[in-house]
């Protein structure tokens, strides 16, 4: 991030950040952007100014974020601010943040304020928000990517220096692709999910956006209440691939171009490919958006639909909806499948490092989304929506751009816990970019 003139965040940076400098140029830089969107609150100027001076006299030791700005999505609470979901009428204000947020706090962090999604954190666009729709920095018509949409934009526009997001179908990585950032996914319960409102509360996480993902990885650190491993510099690696019959671009043969090109960037670095048989991945993502999948969605907000059903976005009502369809018997049959499918992945992922994909199969203007919500939806989380029911972690970086500047990325997925794992394998490729 280029706050104080650097390219690194303040908390990396040799030189001692000083807060108020840093909090002074964050204001500068959100009154220039004016309302693109990417916010539904800030904290108060006053308290801003305040946070910096508090920080400034208890000094960086035992702070491993002094100075670094985040946003936090803004289904995830913190003390004193409203809570919406980018539902106005759900809205709550909670006496206690949420403990990612302390974590982060404590660390030496400063909450720049919560950041704008896809309503109830349903949808991979980014366009489903009564607050409006995040400008992508790289071209306003095309979509930012969702839920996490203000949270990756904030990023991207080097606003602030990382977000939090969620992730239940991809919402921490398509964002991420889609704004030439880092998006961490990482494995269900790293990051505690208290006070955040759940999607789907079996499969939720908390995900990191970051610049670098050396910047994501140092965040991660901090947030998750369990070790993470350190990052080291892998020489050979094996990693895996659909089949080339498997592959969807879904007529981007920009983005197609640029997996190619990744998958042999790999291999330059060391990796040995291997194609794979992506039907039970394919298999595991269905499973998420069918009836029976969408019913957690009912357990968490159905009461609130039920009420009042006239403060949800129609597209938004329609998909949590459709989980009401499903019977007890039906849920069971697919947690029965999905752990069976488990297996299977899990007897794949074990010959390789790293599974890498598209982040996406491409990208849509926005006016594309609105007159075909649903099923591009259902594009953008083919290569995404597998990932927290088969209980995966996953890794998403920039990857170069389509011709018309447009941003492209890939994922890297592994087994549960193995973060450090997936981040050495993605190290290497940022690095060689």
């Amino acid at each position: 991030m280029a706050i104080g003139g650097g390219t690194k965040l303040a908390y990396q940076r040799r030189v001692k950040p000083n807060p108020t400098r840093i909090v002074e140029e964050v204001l500068r830089r959100v009154a220039a952007r004016g309302d693109d969107h990417v916010w539904i609150a800030r904290v108060g100027e006053a308290d801003l100014r305040q946070r910096a001076a508090t920080l400034e006299r208890l000094g960086a030791e035992n702070r491993p974020l002094f100075g670094a700005t985040f946003a936090v999505k803004d289904n995830i609470d913190v003390a004193g601010m409203p809570t919406t979901a980018a539902c106005p009428d759900f809205a709550y204000t909670p006496a206690r943040s949420a403990a990612v947020v302390d974590r982060l706090e404590a660390a030496g962090a400063i909450l720049i304020g919560k950041t704008n999604l896809d309503q109830f954190a349903t949808g991979l666009v980014g366009t489903r928000s009564p607050y409006g729709i995040p400008e992508n920095p790289h071209d306003a018509a095309y979509i930012p990517g969702g839920s996490s949409s203000g949270s990756a934009v904030a990023v991207a526009a080097r606003v602030v220096d990382f977000a939090l997001g969620t992730d239940t179908a991809g919402s921490g990585r398509v964002p991420a692709g889609f704004n030439a950032i880092v998006g961490i996914k990482p494995s269900i319960g790293l990051i505690p999910t208290d006070g955040v409102v759940p999607a789907c509360r079996s499969l939720d996480c908390v995900s990191i956006f970051a610049p670098t993902l050396a910047d994501g990885m140092r965040v991660l650190q901090v947030a998750a209440q369990a070790p993470v491993g350190a990052m080291s510099a892998p020489g050979r690696f094996d990693f895996a691939v659909p089949r080339a019959d498997a592959l969807r671009f879904f007529g981007d043969a920009e983005y197609e171009r640029l997996f190619v090109a990744a998958v042999a960037r790999l291999e330059y670095l060391g990796g040995r490919r291997c194609e794979i048989d992506y039907a039970p991945f394919a298999e595991a993502a269905a499973c998420l958006y069918s009836d029976a999948g969408v019913a957690e969605r009912v357990a968490a907000v159905g009461e609130f639909l039920r009420d009042q059903p006239g403060s949800v976005l129609p597209v938004t009502r329609a998909i949590i909806e459709r989980g009401r369809n499903a019977t007890g018997a039906d849920v069971y049959r697919m947690q029965e499948r999905l752990a069976a499918l488990r297996v299977r992945v899990a007897a794949v992922l074990a010959e390789f490092d790293v599974l890498a994909l598209p982040t996406a199969g491409t990208i849509y203007r926005i006016a594309e989304v609105e007159a075909d919500p649903i099923a591009l939806n259902t594009n953008l989380g083919y290569y995404t929506n597998f990932v927290n029911p088969m209980n995966l972690a996953a890794i998403a970086i920039p990857a170069g751009f389509r011709r018309d500047g447009l941003p492209f990325g890939i994922t890297f997925v592994a087994p549960s816990g193995q973060e450090a794992r997936i981040a050495s394998v993605a190290l290497k490729f940022e690095h060689a970019g």
